[in-house]
């Protein structure tokens, strides 16, 4: 677990960042005192009471009802969080620590409209008015509105004046098709739909009134919609949703549905995560705080839909004194350049964004220089090492890479980053306060230096509140704790060494397993995808009787004019055996016009790997649930010449 060393701490990291300020009020308040940040990492995963309740006292959660314990069940599934407290996770986001009445707190950049700004005093009076119209149309505790809109302040306003109610929130990028949309919405029944008209992608503008009719007529729960006029204003009724009431916090439960995310539903129904209020709050008040190192003065940006969770992480940060940057619209148009022209623009101090988009950026030979940034976060897959590499040529030296590892279950980054720690090439810098994670064999035991299967053996607060309409809990226990009982397995491959710092490898149901040798896909893209001539790949390792190497089966989307020929065949065989192993050579290597992908982008190695064992692509893909449905036609056509159907 070693890798070039990029960047270091600066000697006073301790006073003046967040994480070393909440270190000396540790000591101060509760007379604890740790040497390092290993040793603050395994006191908050072995002493879950003390630190979660350091947490809640540090940020000085609003608590309306006092807890009567910290953790009052450590069983998984079932932990029981803060019991009898009552809050309200609007209330907190709102408070704004450190950020003046008269501050930009929002500042909203967007290919279909003029950029947008809000002051917190703004924000808050927003919420204010659009609480009061849903309140009008009859929304209460526990109802669900749901959001068929961009990530424009619309959205977020909706989003809190929602559960400052104590109603559920829900969204989905209306990049979505209709299809996944009633596959998500249908298994939560919302009462209200707010959907923007359409909207632009670059200089292209998408309507979208069809798709919210389907919509619409599909789930009988809506009972009205509002519009967004976002592609035209003349069409607007969210300036109905108004009203007058004074702003109030209903007080929930610790674990009342704050919001409903969903899995990719690539290979079935998506599952409909739901997320509480307090577990939420306190993870994002930890990480975005102590991990990221945001408060006032700062403006954090991630370039995300509101379908992806990145979304409910980002629009966070206000609790913690950050503003936010929000972007609606083609990071591509016209350029690479374009979301890198916001840090001047925006100010912005934190730039989160995709390990794909930043090796796009490598790959098209830009520099950025930005050097200004204290803080570059990626996650999304992992970062290989000439990632990182490429940020401190083109970039700048300043910035600290952090990439983080998570998922939609927890909403969070379970392993990531820290301002104690140094920047290595390729790798994952820590695992985060209050997340046990760890490497197991497949007997369960836990290994270090070695690859196993990531697993959290110890609950996290942010953990799901169950998912929706599953009143036995089944669907959950099968989601995570079936393999391994009673601890949570996330699908991923993890290396986790002797420091704590962590290479994920890729998911674990898309392991190559070449002669017994597991090997994760994370390195072959990084090779494969490094050369001038791929734009994109996927591989696939499958499993024969007679051939204990099985066969691996390269699939390449060629950069334009090039064609697949026995040339670059070897040139592509030559990379990946110089640069892994010749266990890494694949068998066949062929052209494809697209990699199949989920709407939040991710590779679909899976569903290709069924379609070409013999499954029928409707059983292997919820087309509805892939950003490009078409592309599996290439892969169906395959599995037919090759006799597997």
């Amino acid at each position: 677990m070693t890798g070039t060393v990029l960047w270091e701490p600066p000697a006073d990291v301790r006073e003046t960042s967040r994480i070393g300020q909440y270190m000396s009020w540790l000591e101060r308040e509760r007379g604890l005192v740790f040497a390092d940040y290993a040793a603050l990492w395994e006191w908050s995963v072995t002493e879950l009471d003390g630190f979660w309740q350091s947490i809640w006292d540090y940020f000085e959660v609003i608590s309306h009802d006092s807890p009567t314990a910290v953790l009052a069940d450590r069983a998984m599934p079932g932990a029981t969080w803060f019991p009898g407290a009552t809050l309200n996770y609007a209330e907190h986001v709102l408070r704004m620590p450190g950020i003046a009445d008269g501050a930009v707190v929002v500042e909203a950049y967007s290919q279909t409209r003029d950029a947008q700004t809000l002051t917190a005093s703004d924000l808050r009076e927003r919420v204010r008015r659009v609480r009061a119209g849903l309140k009008a149309r009859g929304i209460g505790s526990g109802d669900r509105v749901a959001a068929y809109a961009p990530n424009i302040p619309e959205t977020y306003v909706l989003m809190l004046a929602t559960v400052s109610l104590g109603a559920v929130f829900s969204s989905c990028a209306p990049e979505f098709g209709a299809r996944s949309v009633i596959d998500r919405w249908r298994q939560i029944e919302p009462k209200l739909l707010v959907a923007v008209d359409g909207y632009r992608y670059g200089d292209k503008p998408v309507d979208r009134r069809a798709e919210v009719e389907s919509i619409t007529t599909s789930i009988p729960s809506i009972e009205s919609v509002v519009t967004i006029g976002y592609l035209d204003a003349s069409r607007d009724t969210f300036g109905e949703l108004d009203g007058d009431d004074p702003m109030e916090f209903a007080a929930v439960p610790f674990d009342h549905p704050l919001y409903v995310l969903y899995s990719s539903g690539t290979t079935g129904l998506p599952k409909p995560i739901v997320h509480g209020h307090g577990g939420i709050l306190l993870e994002h008040l930890k990480i975005l705080a102590l991990h990221h190192d945001l408060g006032p003065g700062d403006r954090f940006f991630w370039f995300t839909t509101t379908g992806w969770m990145m979304w409910n992480f980002l629009v966070s940060a206000p609790a913690v004194g950050a503003s936010i940057v929000l972007f609606d619209g083609n990071p591509g148009y016209p350029d690479l350049s374009t979301l890198w022209n916001l840090v001047d623009e925006a100010g912005i101090t934190y730039f989160g964004t995709s390990a794909p988009f930043l090796m796009a950026c490598r790959k098209a030979g830009i520099t950025p220089a930005k050097g200004q940034l204290k803080a570059i976060g990626s996650t999304g897959a992992p970062l290989p090492p000439e990632g990182f590499e490429w940020v401190y040529q083109a970039v700048g030296t300043r910035p600290q890479v952090q990439s983080l590892s998570g998922g939609t279950d927890v909403c969070t980054g379970f392993v990531g980053g820290s301002p104690l720690h140094p920047v290595r090439a390729g790798q994952i810098a820590c695992r985060c306060l209050g997340a046990r994670v760890e490497a197991y064999d497949p007997a369960g035991r836990p290994v270090v230096g070695a690859l196993g299967e990531l697993v959290i053996t110890a609950p996290m607060p942010s953990m799901p509140v169950g998912f929706w309409n599953d009143p036995d809990g089944g669907r959950y226990r099968e989601a995570y704790f079936e393999i391994f009982p009673g601890v949570w397995r996330h699908g991923d491959w993890i290396t986790v060494g002797a420091d704590g710092s962590c290479v994920i490898t890729g998911r674990s149901d898309a392991t190559l397993n070449r002669g017994g040798v597991r090997l994760g896909t994370a390195e072959f893209y990084s090779v494969v995808e490094g050369m001038p001539e791929i734009a994109d790949s996927v591989v696939v390792h499958l499993e024969e009787d007679d051939n204990p190497n099985g066969e691996l089966l390269l699939f390449v989307v060629l950069t334009e004019g090039v064609e697949l020929d026995d040339t670059l065949r070897k040139r592509i065989n030559a990379e990946l055996r110089a640069a892994l192993s010749p266990r890494h050579v694949p068998d066949s290597i062929y052209q494809v016009r697209a990699v199949p992908r989920t709407l939040s982008a991710k590779k679909l190695e899976v569903p290709v790997k069924r379609i070409l064992t013999g499954t029928p692509v409707e059983a292997a893909a919820a087309k509805g649930a892939l950003a490009n449905p078409e592309s599996l036609v290439a892969f169906e056509e395959l599995a037919r010449q090759r006799g597997a159907h």
